[in-house]
């Protein structure tokens, strides 16, 4: 999934409710078109497998539209994650756009004036509902193309037996991070902080440990900042107090996939590590006890989380502005948008659904990935330098906590790269 969102919650999901129930549809956006129209979707898969393919409820959406509006047919093409993007992007190179895409990454379409605007498309009700931390991630130069589809927030996992062995409370400072850590060691948990900055996910496990040292990838004017000095600091600790003290398992941290570390926390190896909802329920189910806390900072609890999107976006190419209005506005209420996120364990993305999920008892275990959403901060998902920014930090981040390595140096290199990358938008 793509990367971070966030802001108390009954307050403004009940006034983003209300003001959806109240606002008029846009010019453009939630009427039928005229005539027979086929809209091809091509959509991201979230299953696992054949019983929870995201085919079946894609079907089911498309399904449902048809019927409602019986002029406008839904073409659904699922692929995998590790397809979806590539492919998506050699139908746009090759002339056959879908008229809707549910990917990862939006922004070169953008700049390349390949998507229609959200105000192009849908009615004010459905973008008035959106969360505002997850709209200003979908902005390219300050208008929204990149429509949020789901959202997850991260929290800091702890094994709560293996806690309870060592005689240990939840963490809530860095240096309780690593007491707590030298205590599972000793009572040989293998890794005591799971570190994933393997080239799988290190850009997000990144960016959650600069946000607990007061830092993140860009300043308050959005430009790079990679290499600051609250993120040379935060490396250097990481580097000093966990790796360089062996705390972070017999994987070396760039070495080490979040796949990986996440596997090892289900089998009770993992004392510590910063998780997201699915591993959650994935642990429980093999008898994993997991304590959740926000990841802790340098001298208590992050006020912040890093959070994660993916995005929902219409190509003009074949021209059907109006079609994909009407079904954009159909696949973004309530019933979607929860049947969804309860399906896979996420988040939804509209303050009525959120609000939904958040007074629902059903939903207990995600209340505290709730609470941390609308304060959590995303990735700069709307740079189209993004993509090439978050391949060098897979690429290289791992090496910044090593024993001996220099993180002023590394994070230079990443950052020269960025601000050359920023440059050639």
């Amino acid at each position: 999934m793509g990367e971070a969102v966030q802001r108390r919650f009954l307050g403004l999901t009940a006034a983003v409710a209300a003001l959806g129930m109240t606002a008029t549809l846009s010019a453009c956006g939630g009427d039928a078109g005229s005539g027979d129209v086929t809209l091809k979707l091509v959509a991201a898969d979230y299953g696992t497998g054949p019983e929870n393919s995201s085919e079946k409820y894609w079907s089911g959406v498309a399904s449902g539209f048809e019927k409602e509006h019986p002029g406008i047919k839904i073409d659904v093409t699922v692929l995998s994650w590790k397809d979806v993007d590539r492919e998506v992007a050699e139908m746009v190179k090759a002339g056959n756009a879908p008229d809707i895409a549910q990917i990862g990454a939006y922004a070169d379409y953008a700049k390349a004036g390949k998507l229609y605007t959200a105000d192009e498309t849908l009615a004010i009700r459905t973008t008035a509902n959106f969360l505002p931390s997850l709209t200003d991630a979908g902005k390219v130069d300050g208008t929204l193309y990149g429509l949020p589809f789901v959202a997850s927030t991260r929290l800091l996992f702890y094994n709560q037996k293996l806690f309870e062995q060592a005689g240990l409370d939840a963490p809530e400072t860095w240096d309780d991070i690593s007491s707590d850590a030298a205590a599972l060691k000793a009572k040989g948990v293998d890794y005591p902080f799971a570190l994933p900055l393997g080239q799988e996910e290190a850009q997000a496990e990144t960016l959650m440990w600069l946000l607990s040292g007061n830092g993140g990838y860009t300043d308050d004017v959005g430009s790079y900042d990679i290499d600051s000095a609250e993120n040379v600091a935060t490396f250097r600790w990481l580097r000093d107090n966990l790796v360089g003290k062996g705390l972070t398992g017999p994987v070396a941290p760039g070495k080490l996939d979040r796949a990986k570390a996440f596997e090892a926390f289900t089998a009770g190896k993992v004392g510590m590590l910063n998780g997201h909802p699915t591993l959650m329920d994935e642990a429980e189910a093999k008898g994993i006890k997991v304590g959740m806390v926000p990841l802790p900072g340098a001298e208590g609890p992050t006020k912040g989380s890093m959070g994660v999107a993916d995005w929902m976006m219409g190509f003009k190419e074949n021209g059907h502005r109006k079609e994909i209005g009407t079904f954009l506005d159909y696949a973004y209420s309530d019933e979607n948008v929860l049947e969804f996120a309860e399906q896979y364990d996420l988040l939804p993305v509209t303050g009525s659904a959120s609000a939904a999920m958040e007074t629902d008892k059903k939903h207990q275990k995600l209340h505290e990935f709730l609470a941390a959403l609308p304060n959590s901060t995303l990735p700069p998902f709307g740079k189209t330098s993004w993509a090439t920014v978050s391949d060098a930090i897979k690429k290289k981040i791992g090496s910044a906590v090593a024993p001996g390595s220099n993180p002023e140096s590394i994070l230079g290199e990443i950052s020269a790269e960025a601000t050359q990358a920023e440059a050639a938008e």
